[in-house]
């Protein structure tokens, strides 16, 4: 399994969309920048069948050192929660652990299973200038 880097990526949209490289990069890094100055506003971020960027407070609770013993308490936090989206999930062959299910739960069902590695191929995107979707007014809510 490789890691793919932030330049890795940024090279692959550069290379499948034919936009420039410091274009590409200031797009990416605004929008990873979003991603965290939304989360630490408390905001959800949901992005349809990818998955949702949640924050979770954890409680403060007591926890004891394994070496000495010695109990110590670990101060509340807030954590973030990735839940991955349908597609995602469809994509990487992972069946959906229900309620509480995680990245890192697919992630290492992934690995478990071993069988979902590839991910279907995906046609190269135009610029957002020439590609404008209607968008339906109509307000969907799933709670």
């Amino acid at each position: 399994m490789a890691t793919m880097t932030k330049r890795d990526l940024i090279d692959k949209v550069v290379q499948r969309t034919g936009l420039k490289r410091p274009d590409v990069k200031a797009v990416l890094q605004e929008f990873l920048d979003q991603i965290i100055v939304e989360l630490r506003r408390g905001n959800r971020l949901e992005f349809r069948d990818f998955g949702v960027f949640e924050i979770r407070e954890r409680a403060a609770r007591m926890a004891q050192n394994p070496k000495t013993m010695e109990k110590v308490t670990v101060p509340a936090k807030r954590a973030v929660r990735f839940k991955i989206g349908r597609l995602m999930r469809e994509s990487l062959s992972i069946k959906s652990g229900g309620k509480g299910s995680s990245a890192k739960a697919a992630g290492a069902a992934a690995v478990a299973g071993g069988t979902g590695s590839s991910v279907t191929e995906v046609k190269p995107i135009a610029p957002a200038s020439t590609t404008k979707k209607k968008r339906s007014t109509k307000s969907t809510t799933s709670k």
